[in-house]
This record gives structure tokens, C-alpha cells and sequence, in this order.
């Protein structure tokens, strides 16, 4: 009757959390009953008493398999990860699913078309990721009407999410930057067509003066980040997103939120109703500016800067109650050298490898530490970035017909982080010496048990490329 049966542990649907048994046939969870009461016949059984069985994470934000940007590292050519490494690193932190990236005039044969941008990824991807897939189109720049007029098409195709940013960044990534008049052209494509916008707000004036000024000054050094991606930056520039959204009567959806100044501005916009949505990774959780002067704290940046410890209070606060709806990473896996290469201002290296951890580090300083519920953490890891990306509840659920994508959670596995405990593409992670309290024991994809105990079973052929549709209430109003 069933391909798997789960069987005592403590599962949490949409509706409930309780002791369940929980059958899977085809790839699909095929029924949800009382624990002990579900017949599994002759299926092979997992014997989950005394654990979670929560359902597998969404990672809304990852950057895989792209060339890292030249002024990070001195010129050289740089590759990021693997699709295998990512996923495979994905998996092992009980992510089921990832969401990565098609830069057009980077990934693209055509430059100008999103569909074929998310082709040539999908031809990548395929044969060679663990888990399942799909990618934002990424918008470089100030696009012209050819782009904006593909965006419905590319939302018709299943691809429904795109990026944008409002500043280069550093002064070393001229060009990427999109201005405000093709920013308001391409939120009212999205509105018309039903597509969701991701966007990397930062005030590219203010950040490129404070760059010359501290050059200027000799204060240009690394550790002072925080004084050029500001939370002066961070307010102006979700401000002017989310007046540009309004009129456009699009929603947004901000990335690596850093700042109170970023949380305020999302509360208030979903105060009056607006679909606005913010992300923080879990970096930014656990560290602030203060820890650049650490040693090694070169590791720990991620574009924007990390801000102060009010910020940092702030993003936990608006993650327990809402304006801040997932946990991502911005996954961007270099080496140590190339990571902490950077000694200014405008060569510091951003991301890091964090795809595997970041649950484990939402759980800990979440759930352990009494933040976090864990039907928010189920939320913020799982439901809510299936939500906005457009997978829910084949994704992110434990529901009948949902894909049979589990974490079984054992929050008795108290450990402290080695990097033979992870399984990214790198020599370094800035979770070595983290105490986790609490680790996914067992991972399943569509029915698949691709993680048991530490050992890996999947295969790099399994995961699929999923085209996705976005429930037009999260386009509406803040929806989770």
C-alpha cells in the first residue's frame, strides 16, 4: 500500500501537531493518521518516536555554480560551488528544496529573455543536483521594454520570482544597479502577470559617497563595512521600493533584511495591507558589526554589512511576529582565501557557505533558545519561502498529495559544529565551534530517503526542476 511509513514521531501539518503516522507512495504523502494506527503491511517503516518529522526546507536564497564577482577576488576567475556540493550540502541540513539564480547576460545564450536564461540553469542543474530546484531570473541593470516584456512569459513558464538590485553594491560592480523608472516598469509586469520581485535594497548613492569618503579618510578598511551599507541606506532604499510597489500595486519581497530601520519599514507597509515580505539569513542572527574586528571576522560578511546588536534584536523580533517571513542564506561558497581576500571597503568578499547550517542555526537560537515556536520555525525554514516563491503546499507541507519532502528532527542531538560535520565545497565555515542544539537525523525527498544517521543515499540524478505558480493572495496582501 505504501513505498515508506513514518511512524510515532511528532508531526506538524498545517493544521496540527501531534503524534502521527504518516504514508508515502509515489513520491507523495498518501495518508496522515494517529500514531500506531496506520497499517504499513509490508512497507519498509521509520520508527520516529521521540523525534519531529517536520517538512523538508525551502532555501529561498542561494547562489550556485556562478562566477564570483572579479573585484572580490583580485581579477582572478572564481567559480562558486557546485550544483552537486550545494545541493548535497542542502540536503544534509534537512533542505529539500533550493531556489538559485539566472543572471541575464551571465547565464543566458539569450541575454535578453528570462525563459532561456532559466533553460540554460535547468541544463546545468540537470543530472546534478540532489534535491529539487528552480530559479529567480536575476535582472542586471536598467532593462529595457524587450525584458519587461518577457516577464509574462517567463511567469506563464513557471518562473514566477525575479531579482533586482537598487545599487552595484561596490563601485567595483558598476552596472548592476536598476533606477527607479524600469524598476516601477518591471513591478507592473510582475503585478499584471502575477509575479513576485526579490530585491537587494541598498541606497547606491549613499553607499557609493560613504566608499569615497572613507577612502578619502583612510578609514576604508574592511571592518568598517557597516559605515558604508548602512541602516540610513537600508531605510531609504526599502522606502523607495515599496512606494514604487505600491504604485505599481506589486508586492516585494526584500532580501538579507539587516536592520531595524528594514523591519520597521516592511511592518508598516503590511500594516496597511501591501504584500511586502522580508528575508534575513541566519548570519546576521547570531553576529554584528562588532564581530568584524574578530579574528578570521573577514568570514562572517554578507552584503549588506552585519549592523548592531539593536538590529540584530529587531530581526529576531520581526521573525517571531512576521515582517520578516524566512530564514535564507545568500549561499555564496568560495574558499578561505578567496573569502577573506578582500581588505577594503570595496573588496571585501560577501556570502558564505551556509546552506547546510541554516536550520540548524534557526533551530538552536530559535526554537532552543525560546525565540522561536516551533510551528514559526516551520514557518520561517519550510512553509513561508514555499509560499513566496510559488511551491506551496506541494512544498513546505505535510499534507495529503503534498510531496513526501520530511526532516525527521532530533532535538536531543546536541553537538559542537566541526567542519567534518558539513559537507560544503570549501575549506572554511563560520559555524566552526557553534553549539547546535538539535540536528535533522534523517532526510526524505518525494519519498526518497536521501540522508539517514550522517550517511548521504541520495543521488545527484534525483532532484527535479520545478515549475511553480504563486497563490495570487500572497500578491494581494502580506499573506505569512
Amino acid at each position: 500500500m505504501f513505498d515508506l511509513v513514518i511512524t510515532g514521531g511528532r508531526v506538524l501539518t498545517p493544521e496540527s501537531d501531534g503524534l502521527r503516522d504518516v504514508g508515502i507512495a509515489d513520491g507523495r504523502i498518501a495518508a496522515i493518521a494517529p500514531a500506531a494506527t496506520l497499517d504499513a503491511g509490508r512497507s519498509p517503516v521509520i520508527d520516529a518516536i521521540g523525534r519531529l518529522v517536520l517538512p523538508g526546507g525551502v532555501e529561498p536564497h542561494a547562489h550556485i555554480h556562478e562566477p564570483a564577482h572579479r573585484g572580490w577576488t583580485g581579477g582572478e576567475e572564481v567559480w562558486l560551488q557546485s550544483p552537486e556540493a550545494a545541493t548535497r550540502a542542502a540536503a544534509f541540513g534537512g533542505t529539500t528544496t533550493v531556489l538559485s539564480f539566472a543572471f541575464l547576460g551571465v547565464h543566458a545564450r539569450e541575454e535578453r529573455h528570462p525563459s532561456r536564461a532559466v533553460e540554460d540553469r535547468r541544463a546545468l542543474f540537470a543530472g546534478r543536483s540532489y534535491v529539487d530546484y528552480a530559479f529567480h531570473p536575476a535582472l542586471v541593470g536598467n532593462v529595457g521594454a524587450d525584458v519587461v516584456g518577457a516577464l509574462g512569459e517567463a511567469v506563464a513558464d513557471g518562473t514566477p520570482t525575479f531579482k533586482a538590485f537598487t545599487t552595484c553594491v561596490t563601485t567595483a560592480q558598476r552596472g548592476v544597479k536598476m533606477d527607479n523608472g524600469p524598476l516601477l516598469d518591471v513591478l507592473g509586469a510582475l503585478s499584471r502577470a502575477g509575479g513576485l520581485l526579490l530585491v537587494h535594497a541598498e541606497d547606491d548613492e549613499l553607499l557609493t559617497f560613504m566608499e569615497a569618503r572613507l577612502r578619502a579618510e583612510a578609514r576604508d578598511q574592511w571592518f568598517n563595512l557597516h559605515l558604508v551599507h548602512s541602516a540610513l541606506s537600508e531605510d531609504l532604499a526599502f522606502r523607495r521600493v515599496l512606494r514604487l510597489a505600491r504604485e505599481a500595486e506589486a508586492a516585494v519581497y526584500f532580501v538579507h533584511v539587516t536592520a531595524r530601520t528594514g523591519v520597521d519599514a516592511i511592518a508598516e507597509a503590511r500594516a496597511a495591507g501591501r504584500p511586502a515580505y522580508g528575508e534575513v539569513l541566519h548570519n546576521y542572527l547570531c553576529f554584528t558589526s562588532d564581530d568584524y574586528r574578530s579574528p578570521d571576522g573577514m568570514k562572517i560578511q554578507t552584503y549588506p554589512a552585519l549592523k548592531s546588536a539593536d538590529d540584530r534584536a529587531a530581526l529576531w523580533d520581526g521573525l517571531a511576529t512576521g515582517p520578516i517571513a524566512t530564514v535564507g542564506t545568500d549561499e555564496y561558497t568560495t574558499s578561505r582565501a578567496v573569502k577573506t581576500g578582500g581588505r577594503t571597503v570595496e573588496t571585501a568578499c560577501g556570502g558564505h557557505a551556509g546552506i547546510e547550517t541554516r536550520g540548524i542555526v534557526a533551530w538552536t537560537e530559535g526554537v532552543a533558545a525560546g525565540r522561536l515556536s516551533v510551528r514559526r520555525f516551520v514557518d520561517v525554514f519550510s512553509a513561508n519561502p514555499a509560499k513566496l516563491v510559488g511551491l506551496y503546499p506541494r512544498k513546505g507541507a505535510i499534507a495529503v498529495g503534498s510531496d513526501a519532502d520530511l526532516v525527521i528532527w532530533d532535538r536531543s542531538d546536541e553537538r559542537v559544529i566541526t567542519l567534518d560535520d558539513l559537507h560544503h565545497d570549501s575549506d572554511y565555515s563560520i559555524w566552526e565551534g557553534f553549539r547546535a542544539k538539535g540536528w535533522p537525523a534523517t532526510v526524505i525527498s518525494r519519498g526518497r530517503v536521501i540522508v539517514d544517521g550522517g550517511r548521504l543515499l541520495g543521488t545527484p540524478d534525483h532532484g527535479q526542476w520545478l515549475p511553480r505558480t504563486i497563490d495570487p493572495a500572497v500578491l494581494r496582501g502580506p499573506a505569512c
